[in-house]
């Protein structure tokens, strides 16, 4: 597992490289726009060319891009799903630019309508948006389950890349907060790894390409996506160290998006997420010698 934060790229791409490194991050995340904004922030080759250069000099080994969440697939009106499709391509772009293992996308909402049919509009905008591409795999990320969301179960996810076609290209994120609001368990290492497994099983086996690790301030099936400082919600930090020593996440990217800094991401959660994982790994060598 590669551990890592979304930073931001202020100033320029290869800043974001910069705050990575900074905060001792094997992967990090990024906004390729505002997320408050439908304009593209307009990026070109000497942009892609200066954020290689430092992320060859760094120890970062993975980079993610997450779509902004003014996106929605699914949406009913014309225009909406029009300008989701416009942002989607140029995140696409972006990523095959700069080399990144993928855009992570909130698939979107149905809101107070028919899912089904919310599903295969997002397919048809998601496929799209793969066909006016070439590069740059696609995570649709799971949900909580709030307002409609399209993403709460793994049969929805398995469903939404059906609809969008099944290419090779569409892969699943994972969010820690998310998987335990939308009703499973991963608290312990065996329940994890049976999700693990029904994830693949449902969505398809090479599916699973990233990771989001954010802690809950709601229970179990809450169907709220209120993230918390790991280790300072509802999984805890013998549940969060579950999540970062599982074995099926093996070289996966995996990004912390809340931080202790009000909310801003610190070296030392980064470190204190290593330190975790470390802890959730001999547990589960300790378990492993008394079978």
């Amino acid at each position: 597992m590669l551990i890592g934060a979304h930073v931001s790229n202020a100033g320029g791409l290869d800043k974001a490289v910069q705050r990575g490194a900074e905060r001792g991050c094997e992967a990090i995340q990024i906004f390729n726009q505002s997320p408050r904004m439908w304009r593209p922030t307009a990026y070109g080759e000497a942009n892609f060319a200066a954020f290689g250069q430092a992320l060859a000099g760094s120890s970062i080994r993975a980079v993610v891009i997450h779509a902004v969440y003014l996106l929605n697939c699914a949406s009913e009106d014309k225009e909406i799903r029009d300008k989701t499709r416009a942002s989607l391509i140029q995140s696409l772009r972006v990523g095959a630019g700069i080399e990144a293992v993928g855009v992570v996308l909130h698939p979107g909402s149905a809101k107070q309508g028919d899912v089904p049919k919310a599903i295969k509009r997002a397919g048809k905008v998601i496929a799209e948006a793969l066909s006016e591409t070439e590069k740059c795999d696609l995570h649709l990320e799971n949900t909580a389950g709030a307002g409609g969301t399209l993403g709460r179960s793994f049969e929805e996810l398995g469903a939404l890349i059906d609809a969008a076609g099944g290419s090779k290209r569409l892969g699943v994120c994972l969010d820690s907060c998310h998987l335990l609001s939308s009703g499973y368990d991963i608290r312990t290492a065996d329940r994890l790894s049976q999700t693990v497994k029904e994830c693949n099983r449902v969505t398809g086996s090479g599916r699973l390409r990233a990771l989001h690790v954010n802690d809950s301030m709601t229970d179990l099936g809450s169907n709220r996506d209120r993230h918390a400082v790991l280790g300072k919600g509802t999984l805890g930090e013998r549940g969060c160290a579950v999540f970062l020593s599982e074995p099926g996440f093996d070289k996966l990217p995996c990004v912390l998006e809340t931080g202790s800094a009000d909310g801003a991401i610190t070296a030392d959660d980064v470190a204190f997420a290593m330190k975790l994982r470390e802890r959730g790994k001999a547990s589960r060598a300790r378990a492993g010698r008394k079978r």
